[in-house]
Order: structure tokens, then C-alpha cells, then sequence
């Protein structure tokens, strides 16, 4: 590894497992210092971050921070820059999800969707960009997904909120562009994560078929590989945009998603 990110801080929101703890992992690798956050179990957390330490040689930290409560968001970013001194790069990826019929959508899935998905990453950013603007550089990448850009049924408040997403990110480039920021949003197709093992738990449970057939038939339908996008994949990106080659990219809005927009 070229270490390029020896001397910054980064910050991954939902980062205990999943998308969140690969990216987490990947820029260690490259030397940065590293705050996770997210749910899980306390124990297996602790072994999660001192392993970091450990197979990285750099400083990792965790902070329980609940991202449908600003107070503890903005803590989040603050304790953040008096642990490492900078907040140098963030990436919002923490998200739930919630399947239902427009007419059948609970209040509260609808609510904490937003709040999480959506009002978190205008939260975590707005605390972060002043120390960002202060050291004339910062790299913040958004992780949308596929339906930030298109939309499938039955999915309206994720639908709506990652959407949603992909207009703040491009709104914070214009806004953040003379200070030496980028700001881009990461779309990924289905990756093989908790959030979408309960979706094909569901659906096969819903149309009477099996595990395998709901992953093949339904859920990776619309992807032109026919196989779950890498959790590595997303990390390497991630990686790349916050990296000095990618310096003229922001804005954008990169899907990885095995051909589904395509069609």
C-alpha cells in the first residue's frame, strides 16, 4: 500500500460491519487514522477496532453515536477532530431500509429512513465542513445506491431518500468547490449485506420459492452480471475519490451496480 493518507483522519458513519467497516479497513491500509460508528454487539465492536490497530498500525476509534439524534451526530464529528485533530474525510454510508405499498408504509419506517438515510448526512457534513474549509481540503463521499437513481417499487421512502442523497451531494460540490473539497456520492447495485439478506428472506418467504431462487429471480434481476456487487469494489472506489487522482471529480454521482442502470 502507498500509505497516501498517512497524517488524516477519516470518519465512516455505519461502519461496525458491512460496506461501512470495508471502506473503514481500506483506508487504513493507506495509513489514516479511522472512526468507526454504528450498532452492534459492544465486545465484538471492541475486537472490530482494535483489530484495525493491529493489521494497520494506525489509531482507531469508536463512537455509538445514534444517527437519528443531531446532538449525538454533532458530538460524533467533534470528538472525531479532538481525537486526530481533523475530520479530513467523511463518508456518510450508514442507511436502513423498509419495504411496503405506498398505502401500507408505517409513520415510523418512513421517519427514521429519512432521518438516517438523508437528515444524517446533511448533519454529519454541515458539523464537518467548517474544519474542512479551515484546512482548504476535505474529501466527502455519500453513499447512495442504485435508487438514487432510478426506483424500484415498494421501496418509496428509500427510493426517495437516497435520491435525495445524490441532490445534497451535488449541491455541497458547488458550495464546497473553492475550498479545495470534493463531494461525491457512491451508487451501489445489491450487495450482499444484512439489510439485503432480510430482503430475499422476505421475498421468498412472500412468493413461496426458495432462498436461491428469490436471489436469482428477483432480487438480482435487474443487475446485468447476475451477481452481488463487492464489498471490496465499493471500498476501492471510495479510496479513489477521495485520492489526489480524482481531485477534479465532484458532484458526481459513480454507480456500481453490475450494469442495472444501463438498461
Amino acid at each position: 500500500m502507498s500509505k497516501q493518507f498517512s497524517g488524516k483522519a477519516l470518519l465512516v458513519t455505519g461502519s461496525t460491519q458491512g460496506i461501512g467497516l470495508a471502506m473503514t479497513r481500506a483506508f487504513a491500509a493507506e495509513g489514516a487514522d479511522v472512526m468507526i460508528n454504528g450498532l452492534g454487539d459492544a465486545v465484538a465492536i471492541e475486537r472490530t477496532r482494535d483489530a484495525i490497530e493491529r493489521d494497520f498500525g494506525v489509531k482507531a476509534r469508536f463512537h455509538g453515536a445514534d444517527m437519528t439524534r443531531r446532538g449525538e451526530i454533532a458530538d460524533l464529528v467533534a470528538t472525531t477532530e479532538r481525537e486526530f485533530g481533523a475530520v479530513d474525510i467523511l463518508i456518510n454510508n450508514a442507511g436502513i431500509q423498509h419495504v411496503a405499498p405506498i398505502e401500507e408504509f408505517p409513520d415510523d419506517k418512513w421517519e427514521a429512513i429519512m432521518a438516517i438515510n438523508l437528515s444524517a448526512v446533511f448533519y454529519c457534513t454541515r458539523a464537518a465542513l467548517p474544519g474542512m474549509k479551515k484546512r482548504k481540503w476535505g474529501r466527502i463521499i455519500n453513499i447512495s445506491s442504485v435508487h438514487g437513481l432510478i426506483a424500484s417499487p415498494n421501496k418509496s421512502a428509500y427510493t426517495a431518500a437516497k435520491h435525495g442523497v445524490v441532490g445534497f451531494t451535488k449541491a455541497l460540490a458547488l458550495e464546497s468547490a473553492e475550498h479545495g473539497i470534493t463531494a461525491n456520492a457512491i451508487c451501489p447495485g445489491y450487495v450482499l449485506t444484512e439489510l439485503v439478506q432480510k430482503q430475499i428472506d422476505d421475498q421468498a418467504r412472500a412468493h413461496g420459492i426458495s432462498q436461491e431462487r428469490a436471489k436469482k429471480e428477483i432480487i438480482l434481476a435487474p443487475q446485468a452480471f447476475k451477481e452481488f456487487c463487492r464489498i471490496e469494489d465499493i471500498a476501492a472506489m471510495a479510496v479513489y475519490l477521495a485520492s489526489d487522482a480524482a481531485r477534479s471529480i465532484t458532484g458526481s454521482a459513480m454507480s456500481i451496480d453490475g450494469g442495472w442502470t444501463a438498461r
